[in-house]
């Protein structure tokens, strides 16, 4: 228990360095934006223009996206609603995020799990050209910290279950 009071006041300190309460119009709207892209639109749009395009291992790519899709979705309902982790606007008094939180919930970031399991889904199927889908999925799990809606443990602990959650999947579908 001790570890994890540890590592409880580290996430928050590490919180309070990186979260600032005031940001540009510019950079607050690039930050929604890297936000809202780790919402799921992409992981039906890429798929599906892959599937569309007729590109080498469009089927593979399908399959392991909605497998892994609908496991996450399940393991993070679970262990969010399980764990029940308020989000830093309820439990720092006078904290204002800055952008919308899609639940009540902190842990873990939906938007980071669902952002690593479609970087991790593309490596598998296509290798090293989709390793820049790992920066994206770092800048949208940065983005939920820096709006002020999930702590920076609770994205890593989403990098973790999404990643996971893919190679699984793909381990299951016979792709790795």
């Amino acid at each position: 228990m001790e570890v994890l009071n540890f590592l409880e006041d580290y996430d928050r300190q590490l919180f309070a360095r990186l979260f600032k309460q005031r940001a540009s119009r510019t950079h607050l709207a690039l930050l929604k934006l890297l936000s809202r892209s780790g919402e799921g639109v992409l992981h039906a749009l890429i798929p599906l223009a892959i599937w569309q395009l007729q590109l080498p291992g469009s089927e593979a790519i399908l399959s392991l996206i909605l497998l892994s899709f609908a496991l996450e979705r399940c393991l993070h309902y679970c262990l969010k609603n399980t764990l029940k982790r308020p989000r830093p606007q309820s439990a720092i008094p006078g904290l204002r995020s800055l952008g919308p939180a899609s639940n009540q919930f902190s842990f873990p970031s939906g938007h980071s799990s669902r952002a690593f399991l479609l970087a991790t889904s593309l490596v598998v199927v296509y290798g090293a050209p989709a390793l820049f889908m790992y920066v994206w999925a770092a800048a949208v799990a940065m983005s939920r910290v820096l709006l002020g809606v999930h702590y920076p443990g609770d994205t890593l602990a989403g990098a973790f279950t999404g990643s996971c959650t893919a190679l699984f999947s793909a381990t299951l579908l016979g792709l790795i």
